[in-house]
């Protein structure tokens, strides 16, 4: 194609009628195809190297240019991939600004490894990440919505007094527990009562219940 536009023509022929070309036509050559591999046109490739003004390194210096932006572009690219491959890996669809503004906070992939290291090994888990990976940023306002009042109802039954064995807090725990269910797994009675065990067992799990009933009443003991 170069041979036929003319954008290179040998320095000579042998006798036996073999195309000659200098170190000056290789280097024209190098230079065709860098500009091809940058996407450039014949027409504009021709028009470049016609420049009078433009020689060799001036040409070696916009190559190099170039590349380094098709670098850097690539890397944010991936970059960009790689972070919503570890977010559906995960079962968290959403950027680090939408986990921000939902949730308060950007490390939504961090509290998802520490329970994928938990339950990572169960049928749940696999479920919850299958689900999870294809929501929306509206399905998440949903959930966080849905949970804050629960915790808001369990913050309401302390206040009151409510007895933990009592109706209200029987519902409000079935409330949770159908929750789960229609947002993360399957979540039967026992598989709930394990779950409470954890909350009132484990210290990160108390740490975090502790933190989320602040906003609604004060937690002693």
């Amino acid at each position: 194609m170069s041979l036929r536009l003319g954008l290179l023509v040998p320095s000579g022929r042998s006798p036996a009628g073999y195309r000659l070309y200098s170190p000056g036509d290789l280097r024209r050559l190098q230079q065709i195809r860098l500009y091809r591999e940058l996407d450039f046109g014949l027409d504009e490739i021709t028009a470049m190297l016609a420049d009078p003004d433009a020689g060799t390194d001036d040409h070696l210096r916009r190559q190099h240019q170039l590349l380094r932006a098709r670098r850097d572009r690539a890397g944010r690219l991936l970059a960009a991939i790689e972070r919503e491959m570890e977010a559906r890996k995960m079962g968290i669809s959403l950027t680090p600004g939408e986990q921000l503004e939902i949730f308060g906070t950007d490390r939504l992939e961090e509290h998802a490894a520490e329970a994928e290291q938990r339950w990572g090994d169960t049928d749940a888990w696999q479920e919850s990440r299958r689900r999870t990976a294809a929501y929306t940023e509206q399905d998440w306002m949903t959930i966080k919505a849905e949970a804050d009042a629960n915790i808001a109802g369990f913050a309401g039954a302390i206040r009151a007094g409510e007895p933990a064995d009592g109706t209200v807090a029987m519902d409000l725990a079935e409330e949770h527990r159908q929750h789960l269910r229609r947002w993360f797994y399957d979540c039967g009675y026992e598989m709930h009562r394990g779950l409470a065990e954890l909350y009132v067992s484990d210290p990160t799990a108390i740490a975090e219940l502790d933190h989320d009933l602040e906003g609604y009443c004060t937690v002693s003991g």
